[in-house]
């Protein structure tokens, strides 16, 4: 790791010590796991930690020639990279949230990106109903997801119409925090 660490940020042809694959293997080998944990206490989900810390080592091959040891260790310079990295992750995130999609709106033949992402959103609720108990589920997918009448529904069951609404209240939090646990992020 001295190696890396030399008293000029730039060799001869400009692009610095970390611009060579070996050197940036060498740190991924020295810095990787702990970039790794960093992320994932940050984002709450593991692959796309891996993802993160890819960026990182590729954000840090990129701007090698930048890189400066008599301002900071290279420890420090690829967290300050990895916190960019996170922070544009969880904007990234934030501009595409989870839609709820009925898995009778699903073209399962659609081979677009589209297609995959609601394929898999709807196996996250799937999975999620799957979670809370049978009257909350029940409620959920007769009125919310199926969008029929309260009336009916509350008729079928054999409940009260306010019953119902407290079934599907009370199961809508309970789907939120059983997809938290899953780590899905809405």
């Amino acid at each position: 790791m001295r190696a890396l660490r030399s008293t000029t940020s730039r060799d001869a042809a400009g692009v610095g010590p970390l611009g060579s694959e070996e050197a940036i293997r060498a740190l991924y080998r020295a810095h990787g796991p702990e970039l790794y944990r960093f992320v994932v206490r940050q984002i709450h989900d593991e692959s796309r930690a891996a993802d993160v810390v890819q960026e990182v080592f590729l954000r840090a091959w990129r701007a090698a020639g930048r890189f400066d040891p008599e301002i900071a260790s290279v420890r420090v310079w690829l967290f300050a990279i990895a916190r960019n990295a996170t922070i544009d992750e969880s904007r990234r995130r934030a501009a595409r949230p989870l839609q709820i999609i009925p898995p009778d709106d699903l073209d399962q033949n659609e081979s677009t990106p589209s297609g995959h992402d609601a394929a898999i959103n709807t196996w996250l609720v799937e999975e999620a109903l799957r979670r809370i108990g049978e009257p909350h589920r029940v409620a959920i997918v007769e009125t919310y997801l199926r969008g029929r009448p309260y009336e009916d529904v509350a008729g079928e069951l054999g409940v009260p119409v306010g019953t119902l609404r407290t079934r599907v209240f009370y199961g809508l939090k309970a789907l939120r925090l059983a997809m938290d646990e899953m780590g899905v992020e809405p």
